[in-house]
């Protein structure tokens, strides 16, 4: 069983310079350097919330090189989730197609999805204090063409109850989409989105990149100190036109190359379950 998104893995050429911006944008803090063998990198680990960010740069071939070569550029290369039995979760994947290796202490699957590779690493639990600007990540977000197939490779793989699973659609963004929700009453999950409209920027971005992983969501009580780091680049801001700045924004989103090459859209405290099947949840803020 699946717990939380504990992690994201970013494939990067250069480490120090991701890290720089992660630390100046959402006040990361460094958690350790190392090397990963079963992926052919080092990594530069952040800590950011309860959650880590962990940037591979390759150090020779590997998955990691491999990835870069193929896409052209930095990029989420993997999500991570947490889980008490790594182990088991392996095991089901396995059963349902996956590809598997255990390593660095930890077990590493991938998922084709559409001829892609779509990477997941599975740890155990682990307790983290809170640093920086964020809580916590809740979303990994995986984006296919074929929709149903993908979400139901990823239920299969890891053994989801698709009774939990919610539905969204964006007319904004112009993309439909599945969250396949961990634990029923909990935010944690992956989610599969597809475009609807090839006009709009998402949808652009799917007929140029094909499958793969788009974007993470994490939350955060205090919005307004990342919109000030940002200083209006590369942001887009979710605020009430009534509301004033000193509350917190609805959502906003840093573009990948604020973050070194990854989006990361913020949520704050209980927005997120506007869309996740308890809209009862979310606290109001008057202004």
């Amino acid at each position: 069983m699946l717990t939380e998104i504990d992690r994201v893995l970013l494939a990067t050429p250069d480490s120090a310079a991701a890290a720089a911006k992660w630390k100046t944008l959402l006040g990361a803090e460094e958690a350790g350097r190392d090397a990963l063998p079963g992926l052919g990198a080092t990594r530069l680990t952040l800590r950011l919330g309860t959650s880590d960010i962990e940037l591979l740069e390759p150090d020779g071939t590997g998955a990691v090189d491999d990835a870069l070569k193929r896409r052209g550029r930095a990029h989420l290369f993997a999500a991570g989730a947490a889980s008490p039995d790594p182990a088991a979760v392996a095991k089901t994947a396995v059963a349902a197609g996956a590809a598997h290796r255990h390593a660095d202490g930890r077990d590493y699957l991938t998922l084709t999805i559409e001829n892609a590779p779509i990477a997941f690493v599975i740890s155990p639990p682990a307790e983290r204090e809170r640093v920086g600007g964020i809580d916590f990540l809740y979303e990994a977000t995986v984006l296919a063409a074929d929709q149903a197939g993908a979400v139901a490779q990823i239920r299969d793989a890891f053994g989801l109850d698709e009774t939990c699973f919610t539905t969204i659609t964006s007319e904004a963004f112009g993309y439909t989409g599945v969250l396949t929700l961990f634990e029923k009453g909990k935010l944690h999950r992956f989610e599969v989105i597809t475009a609807t409209d090839l006009d709009k920027t998402l949808g652009r971005y799917q007929s140029r990149e094909g499958a793969g992983f788009y974007m993470a969501f994490a939350e955060s009580r205090d919005m307004g100190a990342i919109e000030r780091a940002a200083g209006g680049a590369g942001i887009t801001i979710d605020r009430p036109a009534t509301r004033p700045a000193d509350l917190n924004s609805d959502q906003l989103w840093l573009h990948p190359p604020s973050l070194g090459g990854m989006m990361l859209g913020v949520s704050r405290p209980t927005m997120a379950w506007t869309w996740s099947g308890h809209p009862e949840r979310v606290e109001r803020i008057d202004a």
